[in-house]
């Protein structure tokens, strides 16, 4: 039985594909259109378009390197790990650090007790060099040993400042948010700070700032330029397109490839891209009119498509020709004409089509096309 329906089905739409492309005339009367869901389709102002793939990249990428010599104590996180800003990244051993911090506090301490010393020293034979009880070099003695006592103090707290700074550095954390691509050291490896260079530790890009860079030919860069505009297609159909914050076309070849870099910066939030894809991306190049139907209101028979017509004559199936995809319009490039009314939902559309039939109205249009 199922067979034999099949079988029918399929008769049905090959006697139907072979009216294709001749529109029927209804033998209905003239009457208002079946009151459907449905829109009118016009020509709309769009760009002509050429596509190129490009490659999705992180804005910020960094490799964090070493800024002490140490020892890797602990790496709380694994390559493709996502990371916040702040988390710890890398944690090294920090004895040598500790000890030279307190043997510079010991320092410092010493250095202010000494200044102190000197700087009351000073005072008291300022006060009386004031009354003429001691000479001008007695005076230029003391003035040198405060100074003296002053620099001393102040190079100890230098060097105080830079052993906390080198225990800082025993501890190293995410500059921002991110995801981590490589780990260049392991628990308990030696690392140094240089010379010649310091060690890579860990590498990591940020995924909320996002740009394409796209390899274009020299014949295109002019219109690019002309026109910088693009759109990157989600799933490469155009049924989302994420539009380009910035356009920019590097000054200058591959002199190999003859080509030009186009790099796209994207818009900020959650656009399902991730550093190291590719994706399609659509450059204007032109101006033109297009006519675009709502995408929901295409019907697919195996590889046709098509839409419900309305007009006074009643209900019928209109095999189309489509092109680019613009968001949730379609492009029609034959089948249909600028100004005519088409259902926006086309279950109701076949139901109706369906009920006039069984019931012999004279008002139903004919499948032009495909098979209902």
């Amino acid at each position: 039985m199922k067979s034999f329906l099949r079988h029918v089905v399929m008769s049905l739409a090959v006697v139907a594909l072979a009216g294709c492309g001749h529109r029927n005339s209804p033998v209905a009367t003239h009457s208002p259109p079946p009151a459907l869901a449905s829109v009118v389709v016009h020509a709309q102002a769009a760009h002509d378009e050429q596509v190129w793939d490009g490659v999705v990249e992180a804005v910020n990428q960094t490799t964090i390197t070493a800024q002490t010599n140490a020892r890797v104590l602990e790496l709380p996180h694994d390559v493709n790990d996502i990371v916040a800003k702040g988390d710890v990244l890398v944690r090294f051993t920090d004895v040598e650090q500790k000890s030279a911090r307190g043997a510079a506090q010991a320092q410092v301490a010493s250095a202010a007790a000494t200044y102190k010393e000197a700087a009351a020293s000073y005072q008291r034979i300022e006060a009386v060099y004031a009354k003429g009880f001691v000479s001008a070099a007695q005076m230029d003695q003391q003035r040198a040993l405060r100074d003296a006592a002053r620099a001393a103090l102040a190079s100890a707290r230098a060097q105080l400042d830079q052993v906390g700074q080198a225990l800082d550095y025993t501890v190293l954390r995410a500059p921002y948010a991110g995801i981590i691509t490589r780990r260049y050291v392991q628990v308990g490896e030696a690392v140094q700070a240089g010379p010649p260079s310091p060690q890579p530790l860990i590498a990591m890009q940020a995924l909320d700032d996002l740009r394409v860079n796209v390899q274009v030919p020299q014949s295109a860069v002019d219109t690019i330029r002309h026109f910088h505009a693009a759109d990157v297609l989600l799933g490469g159909s155009g049924a989302r397109r994420i539009a380009a914050g910035s356009v920019n076309v590097f000054p200058y070849a591959d002199p190999n490839t003859h080509t030009f870099n186009v790099r796209l910066q994207l818009p900020g939030g959650d656009t399902g891209l991730y550093p190291g894809m590719t994706v399609k991306v659509a450059f204007a190049t032109g101006e033109a009119k297009r006519l675009l139907v709502p995408a929901g209101a295409l019907v697919q028979r195996g590889e046709l498509l098509g839409v419900y017509v309305l007009d006074e004559h009643g209900v019928a199936l209109r095999q189309l020709r489509i092109g680019h995809r613009y968001a949730d319009q379609v492009e029609v490039l034959a089948g249909l004409d600028d100004g005519e009314r088409v259902a926006t939902d086309p279950a109701a559309a076949a139901r109706w089509l369906i009920e006039h039939r069984s019931s012999g109205s004279g008002s139903a249009g004919g499948s032009q096309g495909i098979a209902p």
